[in-house]
């Protein structure tokens, strides 16, 4: 087991195409970090940069106390698993297990010692004698782990290993996962596209939008402290909802005013005439120089309350209902505002709401995030600096 650090690491392809830019991020021993975002974010390509599957253009990567930038993969002391298993079909569980060990030349009482170790642990034992034709995606997965945990690396490394699985079984699969990182504490980098795997999986959680860290931090506090729209956007499920509006005093009180951009620049004006609600109290101050100005409001869906909240912390807002989504205990409602049509609210499942009406839902004012205009505009409600270093 050891650290794994990237340091300014970049990659850059064939015509200029920048995959990866400048990335600082340091994985601690026994440590397991999943690194999320959308397609081409730069997730994959820095998890293949680790096993040495593609080069680095600038920068040093290290695992341990070794800089492992010009090593062969198979003298960088990881293990990686594939999102498709990447499994031997001509060979039996058994042998796939072996297989490595074998080109080691390990002797045949260790190989046995770790195979059957590796396949009491993943629950595989029974499934020795088996070609990975005859198995299931769940059962060819967990042969794919087991390889690497045989080979005892430093690292783990687990490229979307879950995506051709099913719904069910990907849960229950995160969950083997997870124990399985806890008895065994090899330090794991993670890559998925899916948030929730992310949160529930990572003991930290490095969200990456365009070959650049956005953040890295445990999950909770990427959930309730994300530092710009855009992990704020891309952490939750259903996403943030966001609205346009301005910072106006109304009665001597300072309000946000839900508007409508005149164009997509982010310089652009905004007009009004939607939903006010009160700037929180604790925000007031910190707001003075952004009275008249565009700014971005951000509702959590599971924000929203059908019932109202004490009085100096929760707001109500009139909005129409568009579509009702019974989820079995929950439900998504879609809504709309004067000025919004996509807004959703996720809440405990209830009768008495129709299509078309009108409803009254409270905001708890303690929970709204206020962003700077543009996809990446930073997060103004934090009045301390959170802690998401990510070295």
């Amino acid at each position: 087991m050891a650290q794994v650090r990237f340091e300014h690491v970049t990659k850059i392809y064939p015509g200029g195409v920048k995959a990866v830019d400048a990335i600082d991020l340091s994985v601690a021993d026994q440590e397991f970090v999943v690194l999320v975002g959308p397609s081409g974010c730069g997730k994959s390509t820095s998890l293949r940069m680790v096993a040495g599957l593609e080069r680095i253009t600038e920068g040093v990567i290290s695992v341990g106390d070794r800089i492992v930038n010009d090593l062969p993969p198979r003298d960088r002391d990881v293990a990686m698993v594939f999102q498709n298993y990447a499994l031997y079909p001509h060979m039996t569980v058994y042998r796939n297990l072996a297989f490595g060990p074998r080109l080691r030349g390990m002797p045949k009482a260790s190989i046995h010692q770790k195979v059957m170790d590796a396949a009491r642990a993943l629950e595989i034992d029974g499934l020795l004698d088996r070609k990975p034709p005859e198995l299931s995606g769940g059962q060819r997965q967990r042969v794919a782990v087991g390889r690497a945990i045989v080979r005892e690396p430093a690292a783990f490394l687990f490229d979307e290993p879950l995506s051709n699985l099913d719904a069910k079984l990907r849960v229950t699969t995160r969950a083997e996962l997870k124990r399985l990182h806890e008895r065994l504490k090899t330090t794991t980098i993670y890559v998925t596209h899916d948030q929730e795997e992310a949160m529930t999986l990572g003991d930290r959680v490095v969200v990456m939008k365009d070959g650049v860290i956005q953040q890295a931090d445990v999950p909770l506090k990427t959930y309730n402290f994300p530092v710009n729209r855009f992990v704020a956007g891309f952490i939750g499920m259903p996403p943030m909802n966001f609205f346009d509006g301005l910072v106006m005093m109304v009665d001597g009180r300072m309000v946000f005013e839900e508007g409508r951009s005149e164009l997509a620049d982010t310089k652009a004006g905004v007009t009004g005439n939607g939903f006010q609600i009160p700037v929180p109290s604790h925000l007031v101050r910190q707001f003075a120089d952004f009275v008249g100005r565009r700014i971005v409001l951000g509702i959590r869906p599971e924000h929203f309350y059908p019932r109202p909240i004490e009085a100096e912390c929760g707001t109500a807002l009139s909005l129409k209902v568009d579509v009702i989504e019974p989820l079995g205990n929950n439900m998504d409602v879609y809504l709309s505002s004067n000025r919004n049509a996509r807004i959703v609210a996720r809440m405990e499942a209830q009768g008495g709401l129709e299509t078309k009406s009108r409803v009254t839902l409270f905001v708890d004012l303690r929970k709204v995030h206020f962003f700077e205009p543009g996809e990446t505009g930073m997060n103004l409600s934090q009045t301390s600096e959170p802690d998401h270093a990510v070295a």
